[in-house]
């Protein structure tokens, strides 16, 4: 098997790689890929060092069983078909492709049986809503989900090694904002993404166009409000929902608690603690009714909501389709 990671030096990139050995991926061959600036930079990978390349179209066309691209829009836009042209299963962190209808959109855990007999592009969710959907699948599965308002809480790593730098220079007195619209150290920013015409942040469209996807059902309303916070890993969500079918709260619990990677608990869970793990933490479980209730949603938004669920795209992907490596 031969597997490559494009933006192997950033911040996902470097995770991905992490990530590929801690879930026992053993690929024949690693190739590690990055811009110009980044070539020559060796990462460690099971022992062995590993030198970045730079990207460049003659390598893509050589045919990787997969390739996980994490190095942002335009990168992929350029890159990523030229792969898939080659015969590449391509996995692709950026939000390029999410919303192209022929492209599936993944989490392993609720649709990755879209992978079955596919090869070619692959979208990775945004980060938040990963989290969420993991959180609601098995509920909205057995009770229909009718509606969703949830409000984030993102740290500066959802804005890669700039968004983590901006906040430390801040801490050590530089508080000129840069990646962020505000000053982000002892604040908060009710703005991730651009402002669109109809009020809404890119962000919180992303929100609601994957979960649609994702889930298959355009029929629920979702309303997102997206804020950045001051924490280096681990994005948090309050998450209130409303149920087409009545279920009580030991159902809603049992629900959870049957979803896969997801970790539901009566303790109260902060970023730092979902920080390093492959989990979603669901915690503060309330209900008003049988048809309403609230939730407390935390993640690693670089883990979970990104370069994990890329290499479980890959695992699930290479279970599904195991006689066409053969």
């Amino acid at each position: 098997m031969r597997v490559a990671v494009v933006g192997a030096t950033g911040e996902v990139g470097r995770t991905m790689v992490r990530v590929l050995e801690e879930q026992g991926v053993r690929p024949d061959e690693l190739r590690l890929f990055a811009s110009a600036r980044s070539a020559g930079t060796s990462l460690s990978f099971c022992g062995n060092s590993c030198t970045v390349e730079e990207l460049g179209t003659k390598v893509l066309k050589e045919g990787f069983d997969y390739l996980l691209f994490s190095a942002g829009s335009n990168v992929s836009k350029q890159y990523a078909s030229i792969a898939a042209e080659a015969g590449s299963v391509v996995i692709d962190n950026s939000s390029a492709f999410r919303m192209t209808p022929d492209i599936p959109l993944v989490v392993p855990e609720i649709n990755g049986d879209l992978l079955r007999g596919y090869r070619g592009i692959v979208a990775n969710p945004n980060c938040s809503t990963i989290q969420m959907v993991l959180g609601l699948y098995e509920i909205h599965r057995r009770f229909g989900i009718k509606s969703i308002v949830v409000s984030t809480y993102q740290s500066v790593s959802g804005a890669g090694k700039n968004g983590i730098n901006e906040l430390e220079s801040q801490i050590s007195g530089h508080v000129e904002p840069k990646k962020f619209v505000r000053q982000i150290h002892l604040n908060v920013i009710p703005q991730i993404g651009a402002i669109l015409e109809n009020g809404f942040s890119e962000e919180e469209i992303k929100m609601v166009d994957e979960t649609h996807k994702i889930l298959q059902d355009d029929s629920i309303g979702i309303w997102a409000t997206t804020v950045r916070v001051p924490v280096l890993y681990g994005h948090s969500e309050t998450i209130w929902v409303e149920t087409r079918k009545p279920a009580s709260l030991d159902e809603v619990r049992k629900a959870i608690e049957a979803s896969e990677n997801v970790e539901l608990t009566d303790q109260v869970i902060s970023p730092l603690d979902g920080a390093g793990t492959d989990l979603v933490y669901v915690s503060r479980l309330r209900a008003f009714d049988d048809t309403r209730f609230l939730m407390w949603n935390v993640a690693d938004n670089i883990r979970v909501g990104a370069a994990t669920n890329a290499v479980r795209i890959l695992k699930k992907h290479r279970a599904l389709n195991a006689r066409s490596f053969e």
